[in-house]
C-alpha cells in the first residue's frame, strides 16, 4: 500500500510527465524547421515547469518518496542529454559540450551510486542547481534557434550554454570534492 501511494504521488505523476516528453522532444527535433524546433523548445519548457512543481510539491507536503528522488534527476539527465544529442546533428551546438556535459552527468550518477551502497547521501548542492537552470534555458534558446522578435534565439542559447559549461564542470569538481571528503572521513572514522 505505502508502495503505491509512492508511485501516484503528484510530484512522481510530475516526474512521469516530464519523462512522456522525452519521446516527443527526440521527434520534434527529428524534424528541420522552424514548427518542430519551438514545438520541440514548447515541450521541453513543459517539461522543466513540470520539474519545478513536483519539486514544491514534494517538498510542501513531505511527499518525498526513493522512487521520487531516483526519477527526478534521471528524468533531468535523460531530457538534457537527449535534446543535446539531437542538437549535435543540427549544427545548433558543437559535440564536445555535449560530450563534457554527459560525461560529468554519468561521473556524478556513478559516483552516487558508489556513495549510496555505502550508505552515503552526498546532497545536491547550489551549484547543480544553477546548472540545471542554466542548461534548460540553454537548450530551449538552442531549440528555438531561429530569430523572433529580433531576438537571435541561437546566440543567446549558446550564451547560456557557456554558462551552463562552466557550472557544470564547477559542480562536478565540487561534488567529487565532497565525495572524496566523506569517503576518507568515514574511512578514518
Amino acid at each position: 500500500m505505502k508502495e503505491e501511494r509512492q508511485i501516484s504521488s503528484l510530484p512522481n505523476m510530475l516526474t512521469a510527465i516530464r519523462m512522456a516528453c522525452i519521446p516527443v522532444v527526440f521527434l520534434c527535433l527529428s524534424f528541420p524547421g522552424r514548427v518542430w524546433s519551438l514545438m520541440a523548445a514548447m515541450f521541453i519548457s513543459f517539461a522543466f515547469i513540470t520539474d519545478i512543481l513536483d519539486g514544491f510539491f514534494a517538498r510542501r507536503y513531505s511527499s518525498v518518496t526513493v522512487l521520487g528522488k531516483f526519477l527526478d534527476p534521471l528524468a533531468d539527465k535523460i531530457l538534457i542529454s537527449v535534446a543535446l544529442i539531437m542538437l549535435i546533428p543540427m549544427k545548433r551546438i558543437p559535440a564536445w559540450m555535449v560530450a563534457v556535459i554527459i560525461i560529468r552527468e554519468l561521473t556524478i550518477t556513478g559516483l552516487r551510486g558508489i556513495a549510496g551502497e555505502r550508505d552515503v547521501i552526498i546532497e545536491a548542492g547550489k551549484l547543480g542547481k544553477y546548472k540545471t537552470i542554466f542548461q534548460s534555458i540553454a537548450v530551449i534558446g538552442l531549440c528555438i534557434h531561429y530569430e523572433y522578435l529580433g531576438i537571435n534565439f541561437h546566440k543567446l542559447g549558446m550564451g547560456f550554454m557557456w554558462i551552463a559549461l562552466i557550472l557544470t564542470i564547477w559542480s562536478g569538481l565540487d561534488y567529487l570534492y565532497k565525495f572524496k571528503s566523506v569517503l576518507l572521513e568515514r574511512a578514518d572514522g
